[in-house]
């Protein structure tokens, strides 16, 4: 799991992207992590997105924000978002940008891209994201309106996939978690990057990225588990390899 942890808020200066960079750098090359959580420290915020009072370099921290919501949009291992508090601006940008999104049920939590109030526009991915997540016209009337929407009107938008209450949001998180840890590692490396490459360069692209994982996936020990469960009623225990 990695935990946004920069108070009181949990917003991104330059400090805690390089910070997040290098916990992402660990997390890809070790085996052993099969699907990532990512939530935020403290009840309030899962990430108020940018700390405008960064002393730092303000374009390299927006830079690095791109880059880096890039990368956990393509990251080769399932990730999921535990949206334990508010999430606005880069912060939101960064859950939309994991594979799953699970919110705490909360009236007094809400989701928004409000960077319009400041002068500046969602520059994290926000503009393409939430269009392919909740449609144009929703994503106009929040970000151009600067509107926050609570868990039930994400819920019912496809903004996120469950909400919980806060007893239970962690543990649905890690329960999810677990499940995506016991599919073939392989196949679904192999799924993420199709899609992946569908979205970023194309259809053509995308199939092309499909055709190679379906041929890979062919010759994998994980395959031949897969098979052997089916033929003899069991669950199949995938190795990754």
């Amino acid at each position: 799991m990695i935990t946004i942890d920069h108070p009181p808020a949990n917003a991104w200066n330059l400090a805690a992207m390089q910070s997040f960079e290098k916990t992402l750098e660990l997390v890809e090359e070790d085996r052993d992590v099969r699907a990532v959580i990512l939530t935020g420290a403290g009840e309030k915020f899962f990430s108020a997105g940018f700390d405008v009072s960064d002393p730092g370099d303000p374009a390299e921290t927006s830079h690095m924000g791109r880059t880096l919501w890039k990368r956990v949009d393509r990251f080769p291992k399932p990730t999921i978002a535990a949206i334990n508090g508010y999430a606005l601006g880069g912060g939101l940008e960064l859950a939309m940008a994991c594979h799953f999104r699970l919110m705490i049920d909360s009236p007094n939590i809400s989701l928004g891209l409000t960077e319009l109030n400041l002068g500046i526009i969602p520059g994290w991915g926000g503009t393409q994201r939430l269009p392919r997540l909740v449609g144009r016209a929703r994503a106009l009337d929040m970000i151009l309106f600067s509107r926050r929407i609570d868990a039930q009107e994400a819920l019912a938008s496809g903004l996120v996939n469950e909400i919980k209450p806060a007893g239970e949001l962690m543990n649905r998180a890690f329960e999810l978690a677990e499940t995506l840890a016991r599919r073939p590692p392989i196949a679904v490396k192999c799924v993420l990057r199709a899609i992946a490459a569908g979205l970023y360069e194309g259809l053509e692209a995308g199939l092309e990225v499909e055709e190679q994982g379906a041929i890979l996936v062919r010759s994998t020990k994980d395959r031949e588990e897969g098979f052997s469960a089916f033929r003899e009623k069991r669950e199949p225990v995938f190795t990754g390899e």
